[in-house]
């Protein structure tokens, strides 16, 4: 049987959400029965991790940070129409849908992330027209969580078309005593217990909610600190505000984290805050990975990834006085603690592994072929 041959399209020059979800179905998916190549902007920081997996790349113009332009719509019809897929898998790139639409090739859409439809494409002829648009212009849609695909029917999507696939990540390698005492000593950190946010920082992520709590805990608690980890548009302003609430003892804001395994492991809480955008949380996925317990927002897809109780615990967002209960209930409860570290790792084995990701992705590809 021949391959499936599949293109996919991002428009992203960074690495996002959605990189790390193409990065992650390369290297798991089945190459005995798909042929996969992706296409990147030029100059994509995509592109040499793409190339450590050995896959084909297509460099091309008009895509980078765009999800239209007439360029990149003009420039992937002549890709597609030489390459001829069977499909095309697009991540943000409205271009390479109307591309794949004009060439007749089936397209697979991923929708990565949840936030408040503007009232613009869900009520009335705006949502009848975004709908429309959508529903033409994708034969598959993956929406990576449940709130995503409301997000989508909200604004006039067809819900047939939809799949729900949550994200799937590698597990993070669990430090030795040696390597982690060598973890610590680098964040200089001792025996304390850590809260850490590791996303990017951005008002929406909720990280002066994140800092409200940890201004009330720390007048109780000695041994105990707080990291902030990323980078984004609000990282000056948490800055400004540790060191104006003279949090810096106790708060540790780190910029970019390259090597994200040494902070998953040196920290006891993997804390989500966010307020305005959040599916399924890749860095909340490889804290479950080695057990880490999460106190998460009741927002977007949080609630669908915590079980309250069982891997984490939720709060309402933004509300910091809630978020800080919970962080109290994890201080001062040790067997609450074990039990949630134990369930999310089990959770993590049974639904968020990178091999579960890939098949279901697989499966998506499998049906259009079938169906074309």
């Amino acid at each position: 049987m021949a391959k499936i041959k599949v293109l996919n399209v991002t428009s992203d020059h960074n690495i996002g959400g959605a990189g790390r979800c193409i990065l992650t179905f390369l290297q798991h998916y089945d190459s005995e029965k798909f042929d996969v190549t992706v296409v990147v902007p030029y100059g994509s920081e995509l592109i040499s991790y793409i190339e450590a997996t050995k896959t084909r790349i297509i460099q091309t113009a008009g895509l980078e940070n765009k999800s239209y332009s007439n360029q990149a719509v003009k420039e992937l019809i002549k890709i597609f129409r030489h390459e001829k897929p069977d499909v095309v898998h697009t991540h943000a790139s409205f271009s390479a849908r109307i591309a794949a639409k004009a060439c007749g090739i089936p397209i697979v859409y991923t929708r990565h992330s949840v936030f408040p439809n503007s009232p613009k494409i869900s009520k009335g002829i705006g949502k009848i027209i975004n709908g429309f648009v959508n529903n033409i212009t994708s034969n598959r849609i993956i929406a990576v969580a449940q709130a995503a695909m409301d997000n989508l029917t909200e604004a006039g999507v067809c819900d047939k078309k939809i799949t729900v696939i949550k994200n799937g990540v590698k597990p993070i390698k669990r430090f030795t005593e040696q390597d982690l005492e060598n973890a610590k000593q680098f964040y200089g950190l001792k025996s304390e217990f850590v809260f850490a946010m590791i996303a990017r920082v951005e008002d929406i992520k909720g990280h002066d909610f994140f800092l409200d709590a940890a201004k009330s805990i720390i007048k109780d608690y000695d041994n105990v600190k707080f990291m902030i980890c990323g980078t984004g548009s609000y990282l000056e302003h948490i800055k400004n505000r540790v060191d104006a609430e003279g949090l810096a003892d106790h708060v540790l804001v780190t910029g970019y984290i390259k090597d994200v395994t040494s902070v998953m492991n040196v920290i006891d809480v993997n804390v989500n805050a966010s307020y305005g955008t959040e599916a399924t949380s890749l860095s909340l996925l490889e804290g479950m990975s080695i057990g880490t317990p999460i106190i998460a927002s009741d927002y977007g897809g949080n609630p669908e990834l915590v079980v309250d109780g069982l891997n984490g615990l939720l709060f309402k967002s933004k509300d910091s006085l809630e978020l800080e209960k919970n962080m109290r209930r994890l201080l001062d409860d040790s067997e609450l603690y074990k039990k949630l570290s134990l369930g999310a790792e089990k959770l993590y084995n049974e639904k968020y592994t990178a091999d579960i990701y890939a098949r279901n992705i697989e499966d998506v590809y499998v049906s259009l072929v079938r169906r074309k």
